[in-house]
This record gives structure tokens, C-alpha cells and sequence, in this order.
């Protein structure tokens, strides 16, 4: 039960990410697997090849999360609504 809890979260706040995302720009973000998927392998590197703590790995994982986030907005979504934008007003 406590697993089906954890797992149930996790698809949440991914569902919710995606609402969030599509409600503000109507356009669905498909990085979001991938960066959560880089925050978990980030989490795993950090454990075993620094030793760091859980706690420690997982606030550095967000930080590079979050990094990654605006490096995507900038390169790719940042573009794409301009354009997005100047083809509305045309």
C-alpha cells in the first residue's frame, strides 16, 4: 500500500506538471519524462559515486532539474512561442 501511495504521487505531480504547463502556454511540455529521469539518475550518481546522503543527492538533483527546465525553455520553447505568437498577429 505504502508503494502504491508513492507511485500514485509520482504520476500526480507529473499529471499535474502537465496540466500546469498546457494551461499556461497550450502546449504539452514532453520533457517532463526526461527530466524526471535525469533527476532519478542524478540522485543515483550522486549516492554512489560522491556518498552523499539522500537528502543531500535529492536537493542537488532538483537544482539541476531545474537548470535543465530553463536551459529547454530558453532553446526551445522561449522560440517556439514567439514564432507562435508573430503567426497569430499576422
Amino acid at each position: 500500500m505504502i508503494n502504491g501511495l508513492g507511485l500514485g504521487s509520482i504520476y500526480a505531480l507529473v499529471a499535474l506538471g502537465y496540466s500546469m504547463v498546457y494551461g499556461i502556454i497550450q502546449l504539452i511540455n514532453f520533457a517532463h519524462g526526461d527530466i524526471i529521469m535525469v533527476g532519478g539518475y542524478v540522485v543515483f550518481v550522486v549516492m554512489v559515486q560522491l556518498g552523499l546522503p539522500l537528502w543531500a543527492a535529492v536537493i542537488l538533483s532538483i537544482a539541476v532539474c531545474t537548470l535543465l527546465g530553463v536551459v529547454i525553455e530558453r532553446l526551445a520553447y522561449h522560440r517556439l512561442l514567439v514564432r507562435m505568437r508573430r503567426a497569430c498577429l499576422c
